[in-house]
């Protein structure tokens, strides 16, 4: 599995029935440790790592005493309440002695479906690997519909490696990859140890049934993959129960590897260059230069804002002749950006009221 050990972001996505006994609803600490022990390797090599973890619900329905099976909404979201706290401690305890920082971050689909949110989220996860943390991402369901759902965790860590630009998504299943039919209950069934294209035959060997903790099946996964390799992550499939299940991984556990065909950064390049502008903004000479230099576009070079667009949407990047430069994300509204146009930014906050973000398109959301 070079792509992983050789990963420079990775996304984690760790099951209920991983982390929590069926039986008692007590969490696996021995597991859980072996596993941070992976995740402390990864970052001692220089890799970020974000985890994306369920097991919220599965511990707190242990805690209340509610009974196996499924639970109504408002049920799900106590357990989740008392449940989420246990499992963000957990990690923290784990992932402590083994020098590592940890932070919870909790979402609902609507982070992600709001360009303003999604942009938060990101620059929020950007700053915690910044510094060296952990972050451990959970769906919240204390306060999540079913209208707001992502609906499992596979969805969720695929979404999440597209934010942050993850080169590798690993999904720890209680199966060892994608089969061409379910083993359980299929002798004949095969497993595919690559699969470069998702094709419709590859979807419809994809079923739905998951663990009796665990609300994914082979299904959400195949939608994982589908959503992290045209981002241009990579996603691997394994076989998770196992003690360190990441370094196994690594030393050639059986899998199922998805590949992408481009990288996180082309991918993304593409899908800002691909999307209606809903506004322009003009540049100077100096400007211009300092882009192709690979900078962030500053406030102080934009001579001109033109229409209505918010935080987040996305802008046509002009030169002062009318040339079209490329596209990108706007850090701040229409009417921010006129306010601030042509200023240093050290003087933002003073226009705006508020601190501000240097960068009025950063390097990292614009196409040129």
């Amino acid at each position: 599995m070079a792509s992983l050990s050789t990963a420079k972001r990775v996304v984690v996505k760790i099951g209920s029935a991983l982390l929590v006994d069926a039986n008692n609803g007590a969490l696996k600490a021995d597991w859980l440790g072996s596993l941070c022990a992976d995740v402390a390797a990864l970052k001692a090599r220089g890799a970020d790592v974000v985890l994306v973890s369920s097991g919220s619900i599965a511990l707190g329905r242990g805690v209340l005493g509610l009974p196996v099976g499924a639970l109504s909404l408002e049920q799900s979201q106590a357990a989740a309440a008392v449940g989420q706290i246990r499992l963000a401690r957990a990690y923290e305890e784990a992932l402590a002695p083994l020098g590592a920082k940890t932070a919870q971050i909790l979402v609902t689909l609507e982070d992600s479906a709001d360009r303003r949110r999604y942009l938060n989220s990101r620059a929020t996860m950007e700053t915690l690997l910044s510094l060296g943390v952990v972050p451990i991402v959970n769906e919240n369901d204390t306060v999540a519909t079913d209208e707001i759902r992502f609906g499992d965790n596979d969805r969720l860590a695929a979404q999440v490696a597209v934010t942050i630009g993850a080169d590798h998504l690993v999904l720890l299943s209680d199966v060892d990859g994608f089969y061409s039919g379910n083993p359980k209950d299929d002798p004949t069934a095969t497993r595919y140890d690559v699969i470069d294209q998702i094709t419709p035959e590859i979807e419809a060997m994809a079923g739905d049934a998951g663990t009796g903790l665990s609300k994914g099946g082979m299904k959400t996964k195949v939608m994982a993959a589908k959503t992290a390799t045209g981002a241009g992550c990579d996603m691997t499939i394994t076989e998770g129960s196992r003690m360190n299940p990441l370094t196994s991984l690594i030393d050639g556990a059986a899998a199922t590897l998805f590949t992408a065909r481009t990288t996180p950064k082309a991918a993304r390049k593409h899908w800002i260059a691909s999307m209606k502008p809903q506004g322009v903004l003009v540049l100077d000479d100096g400007a211009v230069k300092a882009l192709r230099s690979g900078n962030s576009l500053l406030a102080a070079g934009v001579t001109d804002v033109i229409g209505t667009f918010m935080r987040g949407d996305p802008v046509d990047i002009q030169g002062t002749d009318g040339t079209h430069l490329g596209a990108g994300l706007a850090g701040y509204t229409a009417d921010e950006a006129r306010a601030i146009k042509g200023q240093r930014s050290d003087q933002i906050e003073r226009i705006l009221g508020h601190p501000g973000r240097a960068a009025l398109i950063h390097r990292d959301d614009m196409s040129l």
